[in-house]
């Protein structure tokens, strides 16, 4: 690569200027490499951050009652999922709270599940909720802003489950 030079004219003088020093190619890759890699970095580091805040703050780990229910795939094969029961007005219900939320489209695809509570497992059928009944859990259930913020602004959804 050889070096090239613009002669500019400015005035009657003749300003020559380096445009291979002021733009090598060579360290245009560099830099968009160290830009990439430092992106890349921060992005995981953000995203394990985050990961992290949010595991923090998991029902099994702040001290909530949990329960597992138990969904099944396609394939008939069971999934476990820690959550945190909602007992309203005599029934127990279950929000997905955030992304990704498989176990939620499993249990609307077959909705006979079981929920472990306390060491003991009862089966169930897994019932979406109407428009009303969402809204009266929202109002309920509370769910504070910085949740959301960790959740990824994910819209709650609820079932209520009916002892079989």
């Amino acid at each position: 690569m050889g070096r090239r030079f613009c002669a500019i004219k400015e005035g009657g003088t003749s300003l020559n200027l380096r445009i291979g020093w002021l733009y090598p190619q060579r360290m245009t890759m560099h830099h968009r490499a160290i830009a990439t890699l430092t992106l890349c970095v921060l992005a995981a580091a953000h995203t394990g951050c985050v990961t992290a805040i949010v595991a923090a703050f998991q029902p099994e780990n702040i001290g909530v009652e949990t329960i597992v229910l138990t969904t099944t795939d396609a394939d008939g094969e069971p999934h476990g999922r820690v959550l945190s029961p909602i007992d309203y007005d005599g029934r127990l219900f279950v929000a997905a709270n955030h992304w990704p939320r498989a176990w939620y489209r499993r249990a609307l695809e077959n909705p006979e599940v079981s929920v472990t509570r306390n060491g003991e497992t009862t089966d169930y059928r897994a019932v979406p909720v109407s428009e009303e009944e969402r809204e009266r859990l929202l109002d309920e259930s509370g769910f504070p802003l910085v949740a959301y913020l960790f959740t990824g602004f994910a819209p709650r959804q609820f079932l209520r489950l009916d002892p079989r």
